[in-house]
């Protein structure tokens, strides 16, 4: 795994040993690229951050901050060793992301955020996607104009949602990518 493109371009990023599934660089690239010049300036939240992988590549592109939010000491672990190999600075926080969604550190809002979150249920059976769509404060988090990019099984049925409407969907492989604004 690696930064595709940017000023940390080539760099190569730790990968915690458990409980991850990182983006594959062909769908890193095909979101960057959807994205476009959309991500210069932008301020970025990266849930379920992984490796952070997203946020970086979001960093190297030239987004203004990245808050990356992720419940695993481990994954915040590579985060912060990612942070300082490509020497970026952000902000990481570890907590569950839906305690984070209900109480954030801040009245922060975003341009961008994106959500890579584990394809199987959570342990009251419920689906990660179902949940981050009908989330309330994750829409009060997202700019009028924002986007938010929601990484999913693409065997997972995307549910109705009044809150958002899908601007973009892509599949690639055993990842479908979803881009989403809120509804007006």
């Amino acid at each position: 795994m690696r930064v595709i493109a940017g000023t940390a371009g080539g760099i190569r990023l730790d990968v915690p040993k458990r409980d991850v599934r990182p983006t594959m660089d062909r769908v890193k690239a095909a979101i960057f690229s959807s994205l476009g010049d959309a991500i210069i300036e932008a301020h970025v939240l990266d849930l379920f951050a992984g490796t952070g992988a997203l946020g970086i590549e979001a960093l190297s592109r030239g987004a203004a901050s990245t808050r990356f939010v992720d419940h695993d000491r481990q994954s915040v672990a590579a985060i912060e060793r990612n942070l300082a190999r490509t020497r970026f600075a952000g902000r990481v926080v570890q907590r569950d992301v839906f305690d984070f969604l209900r109480q954030p550190v801040s009245k922060e809002v975003f341009d961008i955020i994106f959500a890579d979150p584990p394809y199987e249920r959570t342990s009251g059976g419920e689906s990660f996607t179902e949940l981050l769509l009908a989330n309330d404060q994750l829409i009060e988090m997202t700019k009028p104009l924002g986007t938010f990019v929601l990484e999913k099984a693409p065997t997972e049925k995307t549910p109705e949602c009044a809150r958002w409407r899908i601007t973009r969907a892509k599949k690639y492989g055993a990842t479908e990518v979803l881009f989403l604004q809120r509804a007006s």
